[in-house]
């Protein structure tokens, strides 16, 4: 069955959530079995006190029904959290630090089914929030087309140097360089948009329904 025209592009937060429950995770079983053969592989044993690595999935199955204590990523605490805002803060415009790949997909589902597990889960919630919109914030400025060029200082019969902005059509690329997967899918329906109107824009307009 085809995919309707707004999933055919790229995969939706909840398909890249999907993806993510596959990645291991460690956990502390609070039962007692051996070796357990998945169709993904085999697991275990699970000895309790002694720590586990499984899909984060079934890590999750299991935390619902209060059979383990889940181990959270070395990243998700406050400290490491608001060392990653503070080096986003210090990239410069138009680039992005590097962020672990499924960060804001695990973050999510842990604080959903395990905040009991995590380090201060509300401050957690609050630093993933601003480092989100800070990024935002980022990408909407690479976006926005460069202020009008001062001619003022040039002398008569002086060009001005060409426009090397992102929508010249001549100039330099924005870097996607850092982008977790979910903000590449995020942004995709607006890059694909924008660099439609930019290159009808290009062809002199023709074809576009624009409102009076």
């Amino acid at each position: 069955m085809a995919l309707p025209p707004t999933l055919e592009t790229s995969l939706t937060p909840q398909e890249l959530t999907f993806i993510t429950e596959e990645q291991e995770i460690e956990i502390v079983p609070a039962f007692s079995m051996s070796k357990i053969r998945l169709v993904s592989g085999v697991y275990g044993p699970f000895d309790p006190p002694r720590r586990a690595t499984v899909p984060l999935w079934l890590a999750l199955s299991l935390k619902r029904k209060k059979k383990c204590r889940i181990v959270p990523p070395d990243w998700l605490s406050p400290e490491i959290l608001s060392a990653m805002v503070q080096e986003e803060m210090n990239e410069p415009h138009a680039l992005w630090a590097n962020m672990p790949r499924h960060l804001f997909e695990t973050a999510k589902v842990l604080l959903d089914v395990a905040p009991m597990d995590l380090p201060d889960p509300a401050q957690i919630r609050s630093i993933l929030l601003h480092l989100r919109h800070l990024r935002l914030a980022k990408i909407r400025s690479a976006l926005r087309p460069p202020p009008p060029t001062n001619t003022s200082h040039l002398n008569p019969g002086e060009e001005a140097p060409p426009d090397t902005g992102a929508f010249s059509g001549r100039g330099e690329y924005m870097s996607l360089t850092g982008f977790t997967p979910l903000e590449v899918a995020q942004m995709k329906g607006l890059f694909g948009g924008v660099l439609k109107v930019v290159g009808k824009l290009s062809e002199g307009g023709e074809g576009m329904d624009v409102d009076p």
